[in-house]
């Protein structure tokens, strides 16, 4: 995986991520303007990820490994939440599974 295609993945990451989470202000604040703001980081996020040029199952399998650190690093810093072990247990699963995504076709031939 090159540094340019790691780039990217934390950019959707923190598009997709933080557009969710205006999203959800304006839904709790009853504001349209955050709520349309949240939608286009959201789409920004798919225009973002399919920078990179990989096949679209390795694109969104690896991704989803980034996406889900990104999302549970931003609920304990950003949101102070406590993160359950069983959270932390199924990142790693996660992250295993990106791993051989990313990694399985030269280990798995």
């Amino acid at each position: 995986m090159t540094i340019f295609a790691w780039i990217i993945f934390i950019a959707a990451a923190a598009l997709e991520v933080g557009g969710d989470a205006v999203v959800r202000r304006g839904l709790v604040s009853g504001s349209v303007l955050f709520i349309a703001f949240g939608f286009a980081m959201l789409g920004s996020y798919g225009v973002v990820v399919n920078t990179v040029k990989w096949d679209f199952s390795k694109l969104l399998g690896v991704y989803v490994a980034v996406f889900a650190l990104v999302s549970i690093l931003a609920g304990r810093f950003v949101f102070k939440e406590t993160i359950p072990p069983s959270t932390w247990l199924g990142l790693l699963i996660i992250l295993a599974g990106g791993a051989v995504i990313q990694f399985g076709p030269g280990l798995v031939k």
